[in-house]
C-alpha cells in the first residue's frame, strides 16, 4: 500500500481554505443506484434535501451512507445511514420517526460485479399508548419501557440473499427492535444516554443493531448557499450541520458475511429508501452511497432517472465523471486550470475503486463506497484519508471522521494527476466528539439546548493554493475570503438554495 501513497495518492499539508467545496464530491461521482430487483419508479434524489421531490419526503431523504472495519473490533465492518436530515432538536410535539410505509435498505455487492449479494432490510412500527392527549411523553423517561414514554417505534432486520438481482433466501434476522426516542430534553429525558445504551442490540451471530435520533455526523460549511458567505464575506468554516440531528440506523456485521474471501475482501456499500405509491408498489425515492454527489455532478434532467436505475447502468452518466462541470467553472473563476479530460482519475476514485488498495477484481464501473475489509483501523485516523496516507480511510469506504469535502474537491482539482492543493472549507472536524463503541455517532443534541450552530466555527482557514492559481497567501479571521464568494456564485447558480426553505421550530412538549 505504500506504493499508492507515493504514486497515486500524495501525502498533502494540512493546510484547509475557506473555499467550500459542497460540488466537489459532485464533480468526482456518481451517487449509488437502487437495486434492479425493486424495479423502481420515477425517483428523487437523496443527500440532505438538494433535490425538489424528496425534500419534501424528509422521512425517506437518505443523507449520508459510511462504512467502515469498526476500530474496536477489527473483525466486523460498520455500516452507518442516516436519514431525515436538518432537524431542529426542539421540533415537538411530535418530534421525528422513521417511517412505517417505507423500507430502508442496505446493500451489499461482495464482488464487485455492481448486482447486490447481501440486502439488509429495516421497516419499523408506531406504538402509541396515549392518544388522548399531543404529548410524545407524558412524564420523565428513564428507559425505553417507562410508561410515560407516549410514543414508540420498534423495527425488523431481515437479511436478503440475491443472485443476479433475484431474490434466493430471505432470513429474519431481528424482530421488534427498539427504536431510541429523539430527545425531547432534559427534563423528560434527564439520561439520554442510558436509552441509546438500551437502543444497541446484540443479534445472534456476531452482529449489533441500532435505530435512533443521532447528532448530525456530515461536518461542512453550507453557507455558501447564502449567497456571498453572508454577503459581506465574513461567514466561513461553520460547521453549517451543527446541532442538527438525523434519524441512524448501524449495523455491526463480521466481516466473514459480506466480503467475498479473505483473497477479495472488498465490498460495494449503499443504501435506498423506498415506499408503497398509489397501486401498493413499492417505489424507490432515495439512494446514496457516496457523499454530496447528486446535487451537482448530474444535471437536473438526469437525476430523477439516475435514481430509479440500478448499478450496472451507471454507464448511462460516465460523461458526467470523466467531463465534469465544476473543474471548468472553477478555472473561469479562479484560474485554477482544469485537469485534462477524460478525467480517469475520478472514474478510479469514484466508479471502480483504486488499483490496489479498494478496487476488486474484474470491477464493473459503479458508483457506490467500496470498503477493503482486509485493511486493519488506525488508532490515530487522520482526515485526509488515503491522500495523507492513511488507507483505511475515504474513498477506502467512509469513516465518520473523514473529511470529505477537502479530500474531494483537492481530487476533483487534480490532486492525483499533478496539480497539488490543499482546498478545503475550512471545517475540519464535527461540532460534537464521536463515540468509540458502536453505534460510533454522536448523541443528539436535546430539544432544551440552544442549537450551536454559531458556535462551531472553526478558525483555521490559512489560505488557498491550487496548481496555477494566483490565490495563494495566508488570511486572518478578517480578511475578505473572495474564493469563497466565488464558490457561493458558482453552487448558487447551479439550483442549489436548499436551507433557505428549512422549518425553524422550537416547539416542545410540555415536558420537553
Amino acid at each position: 500500500m505504500t506504493a499508492i501513497i507515493r504514486s497515486g495518492w500524495p501525502r498533502l499539508g494540512r493546510r484547509s481554505v475557506a473555499l467550500i467545496a459542497c460540488g466537489a464530491l459532485a464533480a468526482g461521482g456518481l451517487t449509488t443506484a437502487g437495486v434492479a430487483m425493486l424495479q423502481p419508479e420515477t425517483a428523487t434524489a437523496s443527500s440532505h434535501r438538494e433535490a425538489p421531490l424528496i425534500s419534501g419526503q424528509p422521512q425517506f431523504d437518505n443523507t449520508d451512507v459510511y462504512a467502515f472495519v469498526s476500530p474496536d473490533h477489527p473483525d466486523t465492518t460498520t455500516l452507518v445511514a442516516n436519514w431525515l436530515p436538518f432537524q431542529e432538536p426542539g421540533g415537538g410535539p411530535n418530534f421525528y420517526t422513521f417511517a412505517n410505509d417505507a423500507r430502508y435498505d442496505i446493500h451489499i455487492d461482495s464482488d464487485g460485479d455492481a448486482q447486490d449479494d447481501l440486502l439488509y432490510r429495516f421497516t419499523f412500527k408506531d406504538h402509541r399508548k396515549n392518544d388522548l392527549t399531543f404529548l410524545y411523553n407524558t412524564g420523565v423517561v428513564e428507559s425505553l419501557d417507562d410508561p410515560d414514554l407516549n410514543f414508540t417505534q420498534t423495527y425488523d432486520i431481515e437479511l436478503l440473499r440475491l443472485e443476479h438481482n433475484k431474490v434466493v433466501s430471505e432470513h429474519k434476522v431481528a424482530e421488534g427492535l427498539p427504536v431510541a426516542p429523539s430527545n425531547v430534553g432534559k427534563a423528560s429525558m434527564p439520561d439520554y444516554q442510558k436509552l441509546r445504551d438500551q437502543a444497541v442490540r446484540k443479534i445472534p451471530g456476531g452482529l449489533k443493531a441500532f435505530a435512533g435520533q443521532a447528532d448530525d455526523p456530515f461536518f461542512l460549511d453550507l453557507r455558501v448557499f447564502d449567497l456571498l458567505y453572508g454577503g459581506d464575506l465574513s461567514e466561513v468554516g461553520n460547521d453549517t450541520l451543527g446541532g442538527y440531528n438525523v434519524n441512524t440506523i448501524a449495523l455491526q456485521v463480521p466481516n466473514s458475511y459480506i466480503r467475498q474471501s479473505h483473497k477479495q475482501p472488498v465490498v460495494g456499500i449503499y443504501s435506498t429508501t423506498a415506499r408503497k405509491n398509489a397501486y401498493g408498489d413499492w417505489t424507490q425515492v432515495s439512494r446514496l452511497g457516496m457523499p454530496l454527489v447528486n446535487e451537482v455532478v448530474n444535471p437536473v434532467k438526469d437525476k430523477d432517472k439516475f435514481n430509479a436505475s440500478s448499478p450496472a447502468n451507471d454507464g448511462d452518466f460516465l460523461k458526467n465523471v470523466t467531463e465534469p462541470e465544476l473543474p471548468k467553472l472553477i478555472d473561469s473563476i479562479y484560474k485554477i486550470k482544469a485537469p485534462a479530460e477524460p478525467r480517469n482519475d475520478l472514474v478510479s476514485v469514484f466508479l471502480t475503486g483504486v488499483e490496489e488498495l479498494n478496487q476488486p477484481p474484474g470491477v464493473t464501473a459503479s458508483e457506490m463506497l467500496r470498503l477493503n475489509t482486509s485493511i486493519k483501523p488506525t488508532s490515530k485516523p487522520k482526515r485526509l484519508g488515503v491522500l495523507d496516507g492513511d488507507n483505511a480511510g475515504f474513498p477506502n469506504g467512509r469513516r465518520l471522521t473523514d473529511d470529505v469535502l477537502d479530500i474531494a474537491l483537492q481530487v476533483v482539482e487534480g490532486e492525483l494527476v499533478g496539480s497539488k492543493n490543499d482546498l478545503g472549507d475550512a471545517v475540519d472536524a464535527n461540532d460534537k466528539e464521536f463515540g468509540t463503541t458502536f453505534p460510533y455517532v454522536a448523541l443528539p443534541a436535546a430539544g432544551s439546548d440552544t442549537r450551536a450552530a454559531a458556535n462551531s466555527t472553526k478558525k483555521n482557514a490559512t489560505g488557498l493554493t491550487g496548481g496555477a492559481s494566483s490565490l495563494t497567501g495566508s488570511w486572518d479571521d478578517n480578511t475578505v475570503m473572495y474564493a469563497s464568494a466565488a464558490a457561493g456564485v458558482l453552487l448558487a447558480g447551479l439550483g442549489m438554495v436548499w436551507l433557505r426553505s428549512r422549518r425553524r421550530t422550537a416547539r416542545r412538549s410540555w415536558m420537553g
